[in-house]
């Protein structure tokens, strides 16, 4: 026991420093695919047929392969293929690699809970909107967007919930995360080896972070109920 008391602040200061570079990649993930997520569901949409089924193409590639093989590919394709590692070393472009990868692949599935949201407002408002005067940028900002946004709070809650355990995936290319700092203690860090119960603390982080992000997102949705 008094060696478990000794190792705390260690492995605490170990997982503090993890945790906030997990918190660092998952907000980055949520500024850059909210963003983009939209603009892609708007080309899946659009009329013009040779980029719409591009989008979409892309979108099912994404979709169906598994978050991790991007992330190797994204980050080794370039050096070990291209002969150019734009990443460049440290850890600092590990992170960015992995930003790349995680906004891309959010980007994709927030594109398609985009285009459900906008797809689920009724034709007839459209209509009303032309028959007034408006013009269709007017009528997607004013009219559509803002009923989509209700719509898609519940499947985007549990994209962004499920990112907050994805972020874990960025060790496979050496990212120091949370999780990869709480395995270092198996191998062998800050004088500790062998130590498996820190892998297992770091759970505490991720259910506190999903429990915070769990209450916030309902207080959302309660307050985007003026469409009912």
């Amino acid at each position: 026991m008094d060696l478990f008391w000794e190792q705390f602040p260690i492995v605490v200061k170990a997982l503090n420093v993890g945790f906030l570079q997990t918190l660092k990649l998952f907000f980055v993930t949520l500024l850059g695919a909210l963003p983009l997520g939209l603009v892609i569901s708007l080309g899946s949409m659009s009329s013009f047929k040779p980029l719409k089924y591009v989008v979409k193409f892309v979108i099912w590639i994404v979709r169906g392969t598994p978050l991790m093989i991007q992330l190797l590919i994204i980050y080794y394709f370039p050096g070990l293929v291209l002969h150019n590692p734009i990443w460049g070393g440290g850890e600092s472009g590990r992170f960015l690699a992995a930003s790349v990868a995680f906004i891309f692949n959010y980007a994709c599935y927030f594109a398609e809970i985009y285009r459900g949201g906008i797809q689920s407002v009724p034709v007839g408002q459209e209509e009303a909107g032309l028959v007034l005067g408006m013009t269709k940028t007017q009528i997607f900002f004013k009219i559509k967007l803002l009923q989509m946004v209700k719509r898609i709070v519940p499947p985007m809650s549990n994209e962004i919930i499920t990112l907050v355990k994805d972020t874990s995936l960025a060790r496979i290319i050496a990212l120091q995360e949370i999780i990869w700092a709480g395995q270092s203690f198996m191998k062998g860090s800050s004088g500790i080896s062998g130590a498996i119960w820190p892998l297992f603390f770091t759970a505490v982080y991720y259910l506190i972070s999903i429990g915070i992000l769990t209450i916030l997102l309902s207080k959302l949705e309660k307050k985007l109920d003026y469409f009912k």
